[in-house]
């Protein structure tokens, strides 16, 4: 199906998936190929309000407007990539501001179309692949089940089971979020587990299905003998699409700083650089 020639939707990648740049634009382009017209859109003016829990009144303002720009644009469907802006919507943003568009995940969208996909995905990508799974967003979505059949359309992709999944809905909910604590220790239990059950399957790899997830256990990759990618990584390099993970590179380089380079470290400002990018660079793996 060609572009322009489906659904006309907007693709809400929400605001932590900035760090991700490429799979923004992968995903984008997989919408496309199964005939979505889709407009992206996120960020700081496309929030849901979750970043001001702690203000009533900011948190219902930044999700007002959001819904209101989303129905400005006369599209009838949102697609959705963070779990927390999915619900976010369903729970709290709908009910106060009406909506005039269906919310639907962007696994969802995706999975219901896959034979659209499978004439794209041409490229073997020689991996023994353990997914992420957690436990709460699968009960809103079944993603732990919906991404797994999309990666069975890779060639030469081995797709491995266990039984084991992560509490809560990413890993930001294992560290918190600001205003609401983590718990200490929880996400090193989590990923002791996951390389367990990694030993146990044999899987070289571990896919992410989220970003707080991916951020959170590309570090692994310093201490322990895996690969950490993401589904629409491998998705994307199967479509034989340029997709290199920056943020993986930074994370796990000896110098950050330097793996950025001097020139993006100034556009983005000596200050908020060093006091907001580079400590989360710089921390060590849990494990």
């Amino acid at each position: 199906m060609a572009v322009g020639s489906g659904e006309r939707a907007i693709f809400w990648y929400g605001c932590n998936m900035t760090r991700h740049g490429e799979v923004i634009r992968a995903t984008t382009r997989l919408l496309e190929a199964v005939g979505i017209e889709a407009v992206t859109t996120g960020g700081p003016a496309s929030c849901c309000g979750s970043p001001k829990d702690a203000n009533a009144r900011i948190n219902e303002g930044m999700a007002r407007r959001t819904v209101q720009a989303f129905n400005a644009t006369g599209r009838e469907t949102v697609v959705t990539w963070c779990p927390s802006c999915h619900m976010n919507m369903q729970d709290s943003m709908a009910p106060v501001t009406p909506t005039n568009f269906e919310t639907v995940h962007v696994t969802e969208m995706l999975h219901a179309r896959r034979e659209a996909l499978r004439p794209l995905l041409t490229r073997p990508v020689p991996a023994r692949v353990l997914l992420h799974g957690h436990l709460g967003f699968h009960g809103r979505v079944p993603v732990n089940g919906l991404v797994p059949d999309l990666l069975r359309l890779i060639p030469g992709l081995d797709l491995v089971e266990h039984p084991y999944r992560a509490p809560g809905h990413m890993c930001s909910s294992l560290t918190g979020v600001p205003g609401v604590p983590g718990v200490p220790g929880a996400l090193a239990d989590a990923q002791r587990a996951t390389l367990a059950a990694m030993a146990e399957t044999g899987a070289d790899t571990l896919c992410t299905i989220f970003h707080s997830c991916h951020r959170e256990n590309v570090g692994l990759e310093q201490n322990h003998p895996v690969k950490v990618v993401n589904w629409v990584h491998l998705l994307a390099w199967s479509a034989g699409w340029e997709a290199e993970d920056g943020y993986k590179a930074m994370r796990n380089a000896a110098d950050p700083r330097a793996a950025l380079g001097e020139a993006l470290v100034e556009a983005a400002g000596e200050v908020p650089f060093a006091r907001l990018v580079e400590p989360e660079l710089r921390k060590p793996p849990p494990v």
